[in-house]
């Protein structure tokens, strides 16, 4: 029974027990008289009846406000003070009972205060005690976090149902760059913990060369490996090899696959290179073969005619020589033509310049002792180098520059050149002659102690690049400069940024091993696939002609919050922003000018939050601003929507307000970026979090529960 049934019912209880035991003495004071007692009683009684009934009208609604009072004070404030203390058990510690009522509930807010100060204290001793024998665990684990984010080759780890439970950053890179127009916008969206595989890879492909790699377990095979080749949405073309992961309960029990390690590989610009190099033996097979076939005539008739008239004999040794010029030309051209394909290559990498010539900085300072300064870099130019060998050429110049001209100080410089980048050693000092040059650049190379087979030509050879000299007569320096290849724009992610410190620890959850797609299932539990979201607006008004104009949303996976798997994209609305709307959430029409239309942004927000549980703050005003749209940009949002103000509701129904700002500070979670779409998604994904296991406590563990117990109250009647 609850609280205002319990309150209605002890009305109820009040206005019996003040007219009942009246009403019945009456009945049978007037049951036991004579008839003539009977019209005196009425005589009597009757012209003081209104007085009576004001009297006892009086009296009940004193006894009403007494009631009112002590229901206040005693049944809602131990109510209240209940939802504090599941405060305080499961979603914040530091929450303490404020000691407000009367005395006795006053002193049993006290002794709760007191209780959770030494539970407080116990719990630090325990969290101190499992810290320290977690260490070594966590250690192991950011070892591996920290490996797999620095692989050069791009590393996804998937469940059996191709969902994503471990990526690095350079299949993030790689796979943002297969991104096309939407999902492009969504920074990548194609890639995140939980997400499925399958809307990057074909899925009959997987699935082929898991049944492979099955067959090859059952047969025992000491490595049971697939390779496949498949083509991306962009029509790259990827190569993969999946390795499956495997586990086993007990020593008894056979091992059997638990997920599988893809590695994948762009492959197209190698294989756009062998096509040019088929190409190259094609042109020589073709354009050599009638030339030949005339030279073998001409020759045998020579040999078949030794007495053949003097004329006759020029004229075929004229067809040999024109024969031998045009496969001449031939060569000559197809080397033009051809000549990118036919340098043989080392496997390069991508390289940021500025890390490479970092590395080349400290390694000069340690072994020479030369100073060494940058001037003019593009901190954001990528080159394709092999950084060892690239390295090791900078120091054995910079090695004879102090050796022969003894240098007093070594300057890098950094630029772009179309699809080169131009790498400059500078120096000041002395001239040096072209003889000089050529000697070392065709020498082994050697650094002290350290040398290489290979002189300073055959890394630019290999490089595909160009090295020469060159002087700055005006301000009396010199300078080699490299020439090398830059990274394609496609190989990168457009204004991607990776901050291994900050999203190395985002990168896995091993717990999704567990998972099975439920992607229609309400009876899932709350936490496993949740998109946090919010929007901010021109107005209130979104029937009346109000905009969104900007869209910012975190995803949520097994628990936790994945700050760098966000969408916050700005949105043009079309339209004059309002000031006191600006005063608010700093959005100024500068801002959103030239942004993306409302048409370009939802499909990228849609495909960010697909398959996932929408979760917003008074959800009802976003998903009817959401809902405007659906004709213009033909996107519906079909999924299940929370609303963590309707489930404030159910947990606090006798708190006096459910404002983003308040629950907040109940549930001790910081508010930062207020009022900004992706700040505000971010501390309604920390709030939906810390509520999860306040509706535990009362039974609300799945998806179906949770939307049940939002509809029932007073807030879900709200529209828009």
């Amino acid at each position: 029974m609850n609280a205002r049934i319990r309150f209605i019912v002890s009305v109820i209880v009040l206005g019996m027990l003040m007219t009942g035991p009246f009403l019945i003495t009456a009945v049978l004071i007037w049951a036991d008289a004579q008839p003539a007692e009977q019209t005196l009683l009425i005589q009597l009684i009757a012209p003081h009846l209104s007085l009576g009934a004001l009297m006892t009208t009086f009296g009940f609604i004193v006894g009403l406000l007494v009631i009112r009072y002590l229901f206040r004070q005693y049944v809602q404030g131990l109510l209240k003070m209940a939802e504090s203390l599941r405060l305080m058990l499961s979603a914040n510690r530091n929450f303490r009972v404020t000691p407000e009522g009367p005395p006795e509930v006053q002193l049993l807010a006290q002794a709760t205060n007191d209780l959770a100060q030494q539970r407080d204290g116990l719990m630090d001793d325990v969290d101190a005690q499992i810290a320290a024998a977690k260490s070594s665990v966590e250690e192991e684990k950011n070892r591996l976090a920290a490996l797999m984010s620095e692989l050069a080759q791009a590393v996804v780890v998937c469940n059996r149902d191709g969902r994503i439970l471990l990526y690095n950053s350079r299949a993030r890179l790689q796979f943002s760059g297969l991104a096309q127009a939407g999902t492009a916008l969504a920074s990548g969206a194609l890639i995140g913990l939980g997400r499925s595989i399958f809307s990057i890879l074909e899925r009959n492909q997987i699935d082929h060369a898991l049944e492979v790699v099955r067959q090859r377990l059952h047969k025992g095979a000491a490595a049971a490996i697939a390779n496949f080749i498949t083509t991306a949405r962009g029509g790259q073309l990827l190569r993969v090899q999946l390795v499956p992961v495997l586990s086993s309960r007990d020593e008894s029990q056979q091992r059997e696959m638990s997920g599988y390690v893809l590695t994948v590989e762009n492959i197209t610009r190698s294989l756009e290179q062998e096509s040019r190099r088929d190409q190259v033996l094609q042109s020589l097979t073709d354009g050599s073969r009638g030339c030949l076939a005339n030279i073998r005539v001409a020759v045998g008739n020579l040999m078949d005619y030794p007495d053949m008239e003097l004329e006759i004999r020029e004229r075929f040794v004229s067809i040999i020589s024109d024969e031998v010029v045009r496969m001449s030309q031939r060569l000559d051209q197809t080397m033009t033509e051809f000549a990118d394909s036919l340098k043989t290559r080392w496997p390069l990498e991508d390289v940021l310049g500025i890390d490479l010539i970092a590395a080349a900085q400290r390694r000069i300072e340690a072994r020479l002792k030369l100073p060494s300064k940058m001037e003019e870099i593009d901190e954001g130019l990528w080159l394709r180098a092999e950084s060892f060998s690239l390295v090791f050429s900078i120091c054995f110049l910079a090695s004879r520059l102090v050796d022969h001209y003894q240098i007093k100080e070594l300057r890098f410089r950094l630029l772009p050149f179309g699809k080169l980048a131009y790498l400059d050693l500078i120096w000041a000092g002395h001239a040096m002659s072209s003889e000089t040059f050529y000697t070392w650049e065709t020498d082994a190379m050697q650094v002290g102690n350290e040398s290489s087979p290979l002189s300073l030509r055959d890394v630019i050879d290999r490089h595909g690049g160009e090295i020469w000299y060159d002087r700055e007569k005006a301000a009396h320096r010199a300078f080699f400069r490299f020439v090398l290849p830059v990274v394609p724009p496609e190989n990168m992610a457009v204004g991607e940024s990776v901050d291994v410190g900050d999203v190395r620890p985002e990168y896995y959850d091993f717990d999704l091993f567990h998972f099975r797609d439920q992607s229609a299932d309400l009876d899932r539990p709350l936490s496993d696939l949740v998109t946090v979201f919010d929007t901010e607006t021109t107005g209130l008004e979104p029937a009346a002609g109000d905009e969104i104009i900007q869209i910012g949303a975190l995803r949520i996976v097994n628990g936790r919050l994945l700050r760098n798997e966000n969408f916050n994209q700005l949105v043009d609305p079309e339209r004059f922003l309002r000031p006191e709307g600006t005063r608010i959430h700093g959005i100024t029409d500068d801002m959103v000018r030239g942004q993306p239309h409302i048409d370009v942004v939802l499909p990228a927000f849609h495909d960010f939050c697909s398959d996932t549980v929408l979760v917003a703050h008074n959800a009802a005003f976003d998903m009817r601003f959401l809902q405007m749209k659906e004709e213009r940009t033909g996107v519906a949002f079909s999924q299940p929507v929370l609303d963590t103000l309707l489930l404030s509701g159910v947990l606090h129904a006798n708190q006096d307000s459910h404002q983003l700002d308040c629950i907040a500070e109940r549930l001790g979670v910081s508010v930062t970026g207020r009022h900004s779409a992706l700040g505000d998604a971010c501390t309604t994904g920390e709030v939906f979090l810390k509520m999860l296991p306040l509706l535990a406590q009362i039974g609300i563990v799945t998806l179906r529960q949770a939307l049940e117990a939002s509809e029932k109250t007073y807030f879900a009647r709200v529209k828009y």
